[in-house]
């Protein structure tokens, strides 16, 4: 059986100076949530992790209703992938939103961009908008801990599409590259992400790629023109149309799998 991970916020040590041998206690709402919910109790293991890299492996020995006495048994500083990726999901309704960003947190996204598309149903202003990105937060939050990642994705400020645009020309400027899944693109991001490759002298992806994903209504010609212009490429993903909800998922699987970390 795996061991549950929970994250260090309520930890009363900084997890970057505890090493194996070391005492310390998982308090806050993780250590409730660990004694009171999961009923974690002395000589089980569980992992902590700082969100950042940083994975404690620690032996319970101790429980009460506010958390969880441990001994760290080891500790270990997980590598990031060669390839970061960034989900830009455009805000959705009915919680397909969030659903994309708990799918690509699972799969292994990096970080994640809010986009305000023009045919984005859903808008975020003012206090809307810190509760949205929190929200999300949340979401990429559980789905680590649920996923075992030692990475919690950040999420970014809210983008409208002239943001994104200037985003995506920095990404491509830097070396990077932003492939919008579009509908009706010449290319499928299988043959997109193989002349990215050809294009590298390693024969690898650029260091980043971001996937970008419109609405339900998906992007307008405009913002698709635009998004070209500022270095993106559109790309197909299969031959289906997919929700909002679930392309990024699907682009981010192949984009993952081309940078070499399915093997």
């Amino acid at each position: 059986m795996t061991r549950p991970v929970f994250l260090s916020d309520g930890l009363s040590a900084d997890p970057a100076g505890l090493e194996a041998g070391a005492r310390a206690r998982l308090g806050g709402d993780e250590g409730r949530h660990a004694a009171q919910v999961r009923r974690i109790g002395a000589g089980e293991r569980i992992d902590v992790v700082d969100g950042r890299g940083r994975r404690l492996v620690c032996e319970v020995v101790g429980a009460s209703k506010t958390g969880l006495d441990l001994v760290v048994a080891s500790a270990v500083d997980e590598a990031g992938p060669a390839v970061r990726t960034v989900l830009v999901q455009a805000l959705a309704k009915g919680g397909h939103d969030e659903q994309a960003v708990d799918a690509c947190t699972q799969i292994g996204v990096g970080a994640v961009v809010p986009w305000a598309s023009e045919r984005a149903v859903v808008r975020w202003s003012g206090p809307r908008a810190l509760k949205g990105r929190a929200k999300w937060q949340g979401v990429a939050r559980a789905a680590a801990k649920q996923a075992r990642r030692a990475f919690v994705p950040e999420v970014g400020e809210p983008l409208d599409t002239r943001g994104l645009l200037g985003w995506v020309g920095r990404l491509v400027e830097a070396g990077g590259a932003a492939l919008v899944c579009h509908e009706e693109a010449g290319a499928g991001i299988g043959s997109v992400l193989d002349g990215l490759r050809a294009d590298s002298p390693g024969g690898r992806l650029p260091g980043r790629v971001a996937v970008v994903v419109g609405p339900e209504g998906g992007i307008s010609p405009g913002e698709s023109e635009a998004l070209v212009g500022a270095g993106a490429a559109l790309v197909g993903v299969g031959p289906t149309v997919l929700r909002s909800s679930t392309a990024g998922a699907v682009a981010l699987a192949l984009v993952l799998a081309a940078a070499g970390q399915y093997r």
